[in-house]
């Protein structure tokens, strides 16, 4: 009888880049959300422009500390921080594939995730389309985490949440729309309930706005 095969180790890198204040590149991209997508698609290598993001598992948040900015960027490709601009900041790396083969149904975690909670407007059928999407702020947006947060896996202890500013991009020269995603920074600490459902969400981001710093969910022991 012919053994089975081993389940593949599901993991990503994690990259956390210390941002010059100085750059030029690094201004703009604190400027316009567009460009600090560009700029973070830039480390991972080539694919179809459709759907890169996707392909390379890509999710990053500007995380603004008081002495320095940084961007965590979370990748299960191979990355390239030669790429980055010379002066853009100093990139330091870690493999997270003990966080992935440590979860485990039960164990305490503390989480954080800068997501862009929101709910489409229902219209009469009679209209013919859909509504709009529009943000969550206040107990709805906390809802709406605890509501993904179970799906994703998890049972919240705690939730402290911080609005931040929108990630936005101005209109381009290419006559581009305006373009707004509403942050809200969730901290806390849960319970892993489902730990495959848990890997999953921390591989694929949670909710809208992953190609502009949303999404992505970082894990830490209790």
């Amino acid at each position: 009888m012919t053994a089975p095969a081993p389940t593949a180790v599901l993991t990503a890198t994690l990259a956390r880049i210390r941002l010059n204040p100085r750059s030029r590149d690094v201004q703009r991209d604190l400027r316009d959300a567009r460009e600090l997508h560009r700029t973070m698609m830039r480390l991972l290598p080539p694919s179809d422009a459709s759907v890169a993001r996707q392909a390379h598992g890509l999710l990053f948040r500007l995380e603004a500390e008081p002495r320095a900015a940084h961007i965590h960027l979370q990748t299960t490709s191979t990355l390239h921080p030669d790429r980055l601009p010379s002066d853009y900041g100093h990139v330091r790396t870690k493999d997270l594939t003990p966080m992935f083969s440590a979860l485990r149904e039960g164990i305490g975690v503390r989480y954080r995730i800068v997501a862009n909670p929101t709910k489409r407007i229902s219209l009469p059928p009679e209209e013919g389309k859909r509504g709009p999407v529009i943000p969550l702020t206040g107990a709805e947006a906390d809802q709406w985490w605890h509501r993904k947060a179970t799906e994703a896996g998890l049972h919240l202890h705690t939730l402290l949440p911080t609005p931040l500013p929108a990630a936005r991009s101005p209109r381009g020269k290419d006559n581009r729309p305006r373009m707004r995603h509403d942050l809200i920074r969730f901290d806390g600490t849960a319970t892993v309930t489902d730990a495959e459902a848990l890997t999953r969400a921390v591989l694929t981001g949670i909710g809208r706005g992953k190609p502009y710093g949303a999404g992505l969910l970082s894990l830490a022991p209790a």
